[in-house]
């Protein structure tokens, strides 16, 4: 009697993010990849990586089902990990920040670092643990790294001391003109979305996306359109909205420290005549705000463009300012 095959392990994609690669006819080639890339603890590097952080960027969703992305800032220790399977962050609760209502215990969050002087940056997901009132742990369930493209070098100046008082968050239903400046002007964001996974998790993705100033169009309306460019073919946001729409962006005035959060609904364009007028788009994305939360002053470091600090490949792509070509 022959014995029963062994089962086939899961994939490491949910169906969103397959969608996408048998698509491009690399769903073989991505099983094999991201049962390699994607871990369930991080490397010795990225134990090393995060500690060194003065920032973090945030994906949560509250309990309405909206994803909020957001950051979160200290000195230099404010993260440790105490071993490869937790992440610590002290911070306390900001009760102004909008994802807050989704940082409760137990709770499937997202995790960016991104060292803006050497452009690296490293990711994972889990849930979120509280054993008190301050801080909190992630325990991880998916740990990966990602390539630094598109990301501009800065320098980052503490706060300072004390931290100048902040406004109250401006709450609105559409974006207004400081918030249209904002984006304009950017030359990167943040991204948070969120699926359903097929074996019952809910699992919850934050990234960056980068380019020239100008790369974020904003219509009369306050849809947002968005090239995206190549990069290593994961698909874990544009995956996310293929299987659930809900999304949040957030844009960081580096000189100010504004920060300016949206929820709402996303979706992705693959055929489009504006793909192949914008230099560099492999594919569009939309995303319409349903809320929008300008904070001033929020984030408490200061950000600065270094000298020479545009990565090669922005420089590479366009805007839409221009027709999608560089200046």
């Amino acid at each position: 009697m022959r014995p029963d095959p062994t089962p086939a392990a899961p994939s490491p994609w949910h169906a969103g993010e397959r969608a996408l690669h048998q698509g491009l006819g690399l769903g073989a080639r991505m099983e094999e990849i991201g049962r390699h890339a994607l871990r369930d603890h991080m490397l010795p590097q990225h134990q090393g990586f995060f500690p060194r952080l003065p920032f973090l960027v945030m994906g949560a969703v509250d309990a309405e089902g909206d994803a909020w992305a957001t950051l979160r800032a200290g000195p230099p220790g404010f993260l440790r990990v105490p071993d490869p399977y937790r992440l610590r962050v002290e911070a306390r609760r900001d009760p102004a920040d909008p994802a807050e209502a989704g940082l409760e215990d137990g709770a499937a969050v997202a995790v960016l670092g991104i060292e803006l002087a050497t452009r690296r940056r490293n990711r994972l997901n889990g849930i979120l643990r509280r054993g008190g009132p301050e801080g909190f742990t992630v325990e991880v369930e998916q740990s990966f790294g990602n390539c630094p493209q598109y990301i501009q070098r800065r320098e980052v100046a503490p706060p300072r001391d004390p931290p100048a008082a902040t406004a109250p968050p401006q709450v609105s239903r559409s974006l207004g003109k400081r918030g249209r400046a904002m984006i304009a002007a950017a030359d990167s964001f943040f991204v948070a979305t969120y699926v359903e996974r097929e074996e019952g998790r809910r699992q919850v993705d934050v990234s960056h996306r980068g380019g020239r100033p100008g790369f974020v169009r904003a219509d009369g309306g306050g849809v947002l359109t968005i090239p995206d460019f190549a990069g290593n073919r994961f698909f874990n946001t544009l995956g996310n909205i293929v299987a659930n729409p809900r999304a949040s962006l957030v844009f960081v005035d580096g000189a100010s420290g504004d920060l300016l959060q949206m929820t709402g609904r996303a979706e992705v364009i693959l055929d489009s005549p504006e793909i192949a007028a914008f230099r560099g788009a492999e594919r569009l994305w939309r995303f319409t705000p349903e809320a929008v939360v300008l904070r001033p002053g929020a984030f408490p470091l200061r950000l600065t463009l270094s000298e020479g600090g545009w990565a090669p490949s922005t420089l590479a792509t366009g805007s839409w300012e221009h027709g999608g070509v560089p200046s």
